[in-house]
């Protein structure tokens, strides 16, 4: 079960997203301090959700989910470090900031073996974290899961992608890239591209919350790591695959049926490994979140079957 740190005590002020308890973490890298945020609902065995990366990211978008799941497992939903209701600071993320977080995070907070659901990109960091800490987790279900950033999968070359990232931190320039990037119109322009397939849920309120998201202090920081494939968690898809075969515990993917075909691709690489349990479901890279209910119904025996 997920247990109550010190350091929690009393409540943050952040608000609930999934109708649970929000709480914080407390959490070091290289000399800086980050409060991370993260979220506990229902009651049961533990299941760790993580939300996709992407430049709205955040622990709201997997509340059908989690509403899916919390009658029979006690649910924690985290924001990642530089994204949602967590510390955005200014520092250089990449792979190295996030595998060390996720083992800090999940070797803290929980104390026994946990299921994790990991969407989009945070796929990778789970299955990292399988491989070289076979203990802390007893099933992995990899929900519409991908490995490369936007620009890299458009074939940017890494010298380009690096260039813009860097450009995107810098204080005028970078700001004002990173202002058209979330502005409303793009960012409905982008969820009916590739994140969500019923753009009736594409409302006014929806992009305006969306925006909001994305409008904290030092919030381009995170996003653009990710957009130019500096959050990338694997450098190939031979990698994803070994690492998939390596682990000991089960493994579930929920492949996207509207995705991308690059990213269905490796959606479709992944499942034909013997030892991954599959199944299709509707949906784009957003499926966790637009299609939440669904995968919560079809991954629910899953997390709830014994591990021989």
């Amino acid at each position: 079960m997920a247990r109550t740190l010190e350091h929690d005590l009393p409540l943050s002020p952040r608000q609930s997203q999934l109708g649970g308890i929000a709480q914080t973490y407390d959490w070091q890298w290289q000399g800086q301090a980050l409060t991370v945020t993260y979220e506990t609902v229902g009651e049961g065995e533990p299941v760790l959700l993580l939300p996709a990366f992407s430049t709205v990211s955040n622990r709201a978008e997997l509340k059908d989910l989690a509403a899916g799941l919390a009658s029979q497992f006690q649910i924690t939903a985290l924001d990642w470090p530089g994204f949602g209701e967590s510390d955005r600071l200014p520092l250089d993320y990449g792979p190295a900031l996030y595998t060390q977080f996720l083992q800090d995070f999940v070797t803290a907070t929980f104390e026994t073996p946990i299921a994790i659901v990991a969407a989009g990109h945070a796929a990778g960091y789970a299955l990292n974290l399988a491989v070289h800490h076979p203990t802390i987790g007893s099933k992995l279900v990899l929900v519409a899961p991908t490995w490369r950033g936007p620009l890299a999968v458009m074939g940017a070359p890494p010298t380009v992608r690096s260039g813009v990232k860097e450009l995107v931190r810098t204080p005028l320039l970078g700001q004002a890239l990173y202002s058209l990037n979330t502005h409303p119109a793009f960012l409905k322009w982008m969820y009916r591209r590739h994140v969500f397939v019923d753009e009736q849920r594409l409302t006014p309120d929806y992009i305006q919350q969306r925006h909001e998201s994305t409008q904290q202090p030092g919030g381009r920081y995170a996003p653009a790591a990710f957009v130019t494939g500096g959050l990338d968690p694997m450098p190939s898809r031979e990698t994803c695959l070994q690492s998939i075969e390596s682990i000991t515990c089960p493994v579930m993917v929920v492949v996207a049926e509207q995705a991308p075909p690059a990213s269905k691709a490796e959606m479709e690489a992944m499942v034909a490994l013997p030892k991954v349990q599959s199944t299709c479901l509707p949906g784009t890279l957003g499926q966790a979140e637009e299609y939440g209910d669904a995968v919560a119904e079809t991954i629910r025996p899953f997390l709830a079957s014994v591990t021989l």
